[in-house]
């Protein structure tokens, strides 16, 4: 009853200058992101309201094997959650976990291991395997439309890299992501600006 988010939130993609600008251009779309160790699975990946890191990953990114970046580039993102499996509410985090309960139970009858999460050969945090998550998301998705209730988005908290400072309780890597399913909820694209120190 409550998972339909009232308000729009900006979110930042780390992409290709040539391929955001296509976008820009409306000459091309967003590519959902489909890989089987995608955190939040299949969907168009933005960080929620970080400019800055997705403009660090675009580095990162650009310097990883198989990268599709050229020349590090961040859109910028208007976007409706609408319908949003949203990991930081309660109920969708019960939710979330019936879906691996049922999703093992699926594989045990099959015979079949579940998928793990894996870190990457790099060691990067930023590109981990996370493959039992990306399929218990998937399921979950499953779940919900079978019962014609879709999901339009997914939200999730991450908590990552080294400590802000000595016993901290803050990663310098913690950020929140959305993957987008429902490409309408991508309400308008812009270009990102720095605040204008002159003012």
């Amino acid at each position: 009853m409550y998972s339909s988010k009232p308000a729009f939130i900006y979110g930042f993609h780390a992409i290709d200058k040539a391929a955001a600008l296509k976008i820009l251009n409306q000459e091309d779309n967003f590519i959902a992101s489909d890989n089987k160790y995608d955190w939040l699975g299949k969907g168009v990946y933005f960080w929620e309201n970080s400019l800055s890191r997705a403009e660090k990953y675009a580095e990162i990114d650009k310097e990883r094997e198989g990268s599709k970046i050229i020349t590090p580039f961040v859109l910028g993102a208007v976007i409706d959650l609408g319908n949003c499996l949203d990991l930081l509410d309660h109920d969708h985090l019960k939710f979330v976990r019936y879906a691996y309960k049922d999703l093992k139970s699926d594989f045990d009858k099959e015979g079949w291991e579940l998928p793990e999460n894996l870190p990457s050969e790099s060691g990067d945090f930023d590109f981990k395997k996370r493959e039992l998550d990306c399929a218990v998301i998937r399921h979950a998705h499953k779940l919900a439309c079978d019962k014609d209730k879709p999901f339009d988005t997914v939200r999730a908290a991450f908590f990552e890299g080294d400590s802000l400072y000595p016993g901290a309780g803050f990663q310098e890597k913690n950020h929140i992501q959305i993957a987008v399913l429902d490409a309408n909820c991508i309400k308008g694209v812009f270009l990102p600006r720095e605040n204008d120190s002159s003012q």
